[in-house]
């Protein structure tokens, strides 16, 4: 083979387009729904769901897409990407038209949960499928393009849900999934070739399922903690038992002759910097973004629609700048473009610090702009350094693994984010509570949510009650956002100490070569 000679499949640029559809819609879902809840809760126009019942319609999915993530890209490597694209398209479109017609809270939980089987079959085969697919010297620009399309979606979830709710019932926010499903699997079938570990061995059975248990237990116990707080026996030995069974299976993959995770790739820094700087940027950013949505709606009082497209800015950050990072990482390198990443978001997530009720609005869509642009410079570099420490025909551990941080980061930062918020608003407004009736008090004691509709019960004392709601709630979301701005500021030490510079860019080596037989720390900077 010519040196020169371009290894990728003829074509991987329209390949990378059908994936950027599946990819898409499965992002979508995870923020479109946010702006249905209140719709949901309507007994009228919804399905009457409580509180409970609405945070179980999102967890549902979370909690089984977590779970899976890791298991269906070990079965892809195995049984074929492509294969898993298929099967994965076809349940979340299922799915969705199950959760668009259900006519219980109930059945909702439960074909989101379905929806979340899915999901988990499609994002780590789209990855895996891309690193295949590419000649690794424009992996970068196509990851790049991959992340680029993941901010688009998380931002443009919310406007596109705003505009269904306004002119068509609720389930039509689940049921516009069906035509870009069904649209998916004809493209992935007529374009997208097949891939696998052409030696795959056996597989792990007994890894994958403590991988499955524990990614659950833990998920479920950040999830359940977040909620209903962390001071319940029950959120501790959930959180316990998954840390405790994740524990045993990197015993137990250490110790296989066959393992589903060679667990040496975590002494490889382009491997385990970036991991780590993904799990802290996306526990940073995902707790943001719980409650700036909650500051937009309510605090300054715009409609779902308009908080949507208060997220725009996030999204154009993302599409302008992803694609470009594999340029500037050429130029500048990995650890010098991830850094610098990382301070803008740390800035941007900071800036929440020192917003309140008056904060022109244009500051907050320039803090949205500049996180946009810093994740869109930490995203690619840090999933090509981790894609390219495996072969090609590991992809899919590699993109699962990157997933399945990224899925159970982002619970634990809205879980902990959401808790010091929670916590700080109920000690801020506590004081204004002792004159209103115990049903009132109660529900405005809960959330900034409960004192609105509170305030619209107590006639002439409901405005005083929306100050005080606001003021604490504002209060609150400074405490919390400097804690998001410094775990993220912490990946900044962990880009400057252990990504790669510029010439720390190299072919991945093969499983037990000595690059995993144990890499100094500081090897290929």
């Amino acid at each position: 083979m010519q040196p020169n000679e371009n290894t990728g499949h003829p074509r991987r640029w329209a390949i990378l387009g059908v994936l950027v559809i599946s990819l898409l819609v499965v992002v979508l879902d995870n923020t479109i729904l946010n702006v249905a809840l209140r719709t949901l809760a309507d007994p009228v126009h919804g399905l009457g769901a409580s509180q409970g019942e609405l945070e179980w319609s999102i967890n549902s999915y979370t909690l089984v897409f977590a779970g899976l993530l890791f298991t269906f890209g070990v079965l892809g490597d195995r049984a074929g990407r492509r294969r898993m694209l298929l099967i994965g398209l076809a349940l979340f479109g299922l799915a969705s038209l199950l959760s668009a017609y259900a006519q219980t809270p109930g059945q909702l939980i439960a074909a989101r949960a379905l929806m979340g089987i899915g999901g988990a079959a499609i994002m780590p085969a789209t990855l895996s499928i891309i690193s295949t697919v590419f000649d690794p010297r424009e992996r970068a620009r196509a990851i790049g393009i991959w992340a680029g399309a993941v901010g688009l979606a998380v931002a443009i979830g919310p406007v596109l849900g705003g505009l269904l709710l306004e002119h068509y019932w609720w389930g039509s926010v689940f049921l516009i999934n069906v035509p870009v499903v069904a649209l998916g699997v004809a493209l992935v079938a007529l374009l997208v070739p097949e891939s696998r570990d052409p030696e795959p061995g056996r597989i792990d059975a007994f890894g994958v399922l403590l991988s499955v248990v524990g990614l659950v237990a833990l998920t479920y116990g950040i999830i359940d903690g977040g909620e209903h707080g962390f001071g319940r026996p029950l959120v501790w030995a959930s959180i316990v038992g998954g840390v405790a069974v994740l524990a045993w299976f990197v015993v137990h993959e250490r110790r296989s002759s066959h393992p589903s995770l060679d667990v040496r790739l975590f002494r490889v820094p382009r491997f385990a910097a970036p991991v780590a700087m993904i799990g802290l940027v996306f526990f940073a950013a995902m707790g943001v973004m719980f409650f700036s949505s909650f500051y937009l709606q309510l605090v300054r009082g715009y409609s779902p629609l308009e908080t949507g497209l208060l997220f725009l800015p996030f999204a154009v950050a993302q599409l302008v700048f992803a694609p470009r990072s594999a340029t500037m990482v050429r130029r500048y390198g990995a650890r010098a473009v991830s850094a610098v990443g990382l301070v803008l978001t740390s800035l941007a997530l900071g800036a929440f610090a020192f917003v309140d009720a008056a904060t022109p609005i244009w500051v907050v869509l320039v803090a949205f702009f500049l996180q946009g642009v810093g994740m869109a410079n930490i995203m690619p570099p840090a999933t090509e350094s981790i894609m390219s420490a495996l072969p090609r025909e590991k992809a899919g551990v590699g993109s699962a693994v990157s997933n399945t941080i990224r899925q159970v980061a982002a619970a634990l930062g809205v879980a902990v984010i959401g808790s010091v918020l929670a916590a700080g608003y109920r000690s801020g407004i506590e004081p204004a509570l002792a004159e209103l009736p115990p049903a009132a008090g109660e529900a405005a004691g809960e959330s900034i949510a409960g004192a609105y509709a509170a305030a619209g019960q107590l006639g002439p004392a409901g405005p005083q009650l929306v100050a005080a709601a606001n003021e604490s709630f504002v209060s609150a979301m400074h405490l919390a956002a400097t804690l998001a701005a410094l775990v993220a500021a912490a990946g900044i030490l962990v880009a400057l100490r252990w990504m790669p510079g510029r010439s720390g860019a190299g072919a991945p080596a093969p499983i037990g070569e000595p690059e995993l037989a144990g890499a100094a720390p500081g090897q290929g900077q």
